[in-house]
């Protein structure tokens, strides 16, 4: 890659020194990426072949998994090395048993990329979404390595296709092909001469499938949504989005909550707390409490939201009040719609369940109220929009196997 671009990977490397005795995320990276060689030199098989499989962050992690899954299906003795960029996706995984190794991934600098691909020799490597490493990809091709890159999503404010993004549209002529989610994806790589394209949509909506048929049951909050037809499961919450929800529950008295935020220390809890006026508990303090007497169940643990939403006949999904709302598949795949807030955009599946009647977009607590009275005070509409939901979850999954089938 050019001079300026090696010039940024290393000051961002450096940031990520100076802040890391302070910042818990940076200290866990830098950390991270000091152990990858060694580990790497200890661990991988020097006769094996490894596929490498790239995912930023566990989300992205949960779009690849599919495929890692149906590679480890179909072909039990290939070696499978799995890197992250994040913390949140290496933290969560590190011991994930369907892969040979999991590391951070170097900082993208000549140096650290060379070494990395002399220690691991990759036969195939494979990015999820949004992962563009310039000098991973020149390298990857200069060394004749087929590269791919699946469920990636392009947007015309993307740096590809600005006049001035030629450093960033060399990075994808490296890849070998790239599988997208939408048309609108291959149309604006076509017209910069990027064509070993195939449009095949996002493989963690087969991942929540997945999901769905692994949930699992938890007793305690079985207990306390039993007989009630209004249970609203409200997933990776912030403070916006429990402003415009806490209190309409509050003055509700038939319907039933759960919530689950995205991250939660004891001050956040206690003020989450207090704001509710009605029978409330935290998850995990439930000793010596009857479930059955509570309505409103707080989630104060990680690793279960993805099998909450059964429990579910509405959802909420935070983070549209911020940079953008999380998982909605997630909720849509139990047949349930899905309400969201104004930063969706970026997020195909929120846009067409939208579109479809499956999802919501709000843009404030009027708008919400509006949606919760509806759906809640009509059984017809609430049975609509759920099918929907999953109905569009259905008609459009398969990715996973196409992808499969063209790599092997």
């Amino acid at each position: 890659m050019n001079f300026l671009y090696n010039i940024a990977m290393s000051a961002t490397a450096w940031g990520m020194r100076l802040a890391s005795p302070w910042h818990h995320k940076a200290k866990l990276t830098v950390q991270g990426q000091k152990r990858t060689i060694p580990y790497l030199k200890d661990t991988l098989d020097t006769d094996g072949v490894y596929i490498w499989i790239h995912a930023a962050s566990l989300g992205e992690f949960e779009q690849g998994r599919p495929l890692i899954e149906k590679i480890r299906e179909e072909q039990p003795d290939a070696k499978i090395l799995l890197s992250f960029y994040s913390p949140s996706g290496y933290e969560v995984r590190k011991n994930y048993d369907k892969v040979d190794a999991v590391c951070y991934m170097p900082v993208d600098t000549p140096r650290r990329v060379k070494e990395f691909l002399d220690v691991v020799k990759p036969k195939m490597a494979i990015f999820v979404k949004y992962e563009f490493w310039g000098n991973f990809l020149e390298q990857l091709k200069q060394r004749n390595v087929p590269t791919y890159i699946i469920s990636s999503i392009f947007r015309p404010n993307q740096s590809f296709f600005k006049p001035w993004g030629g450093m960033f549209r060399k990075m994808l002529s490296c890849f070998t092909h790239l599988y997208v989610q939408d048309e609108e994806s291959r149309e604006l790589l076509h017209g910069i001469g990027i064509d070993n394209v195939t449009v095949c949509g996002d493989t963690r909506l087969d991942r929540v499938l997945q999901i769905r048929a692994q949930a699992k049951e938890f007793p305690a909050i079985s207990q306390m949504v039993v007989g009630s037809k209004n249970v609203m499961v409200m997933g990776s919450s912030w403070q916006p989005d429990e402003d415009i929800v806490i209190p309409y529950f509050n003055s509700h008295p038939e319907m039933k909550l759960i919530i689950a935020p995205h991250e939660f220390d004891e001050n956040r809890l206690e003020a989450m707390m207090a704001r509710i006026k009605r029978p409330v508990a935290r998850y995990t303090q439930l000793e010596g409490i009857d479930p059955a007497t509570l309505d409103c169940m707080i989630i104060d643990c990680f690793g279960i939201l993805s099998s909450l939403y059964r429990y579910g006949t509405i959802s909420y999904v935070g983070g549209g009040f911020g940079s953008g709302i999380h998982n909605v598949p997630e909720a849509a795949v139990y047949g349930i719609p899905v309400i969201f807030g104004p930063k969706h955009e970026k997020f195909r599946e929120a846009v067409e369940l939208n579109a479809c009647g499956g999802g919501f977009a709000i843009s404030d607590a009027h708008q919400c109220h509006e949606v919760l009275d509806k759906l809640l005070g009509d059984k017809q509409a609430l049975e609509d929009a759920g099918s929907a939901a999953i109905n569009y979850i259905e008609a459009h999954t398969g990715a996973t196997q196409q992808i499969y089938n063209d790599l092997f």
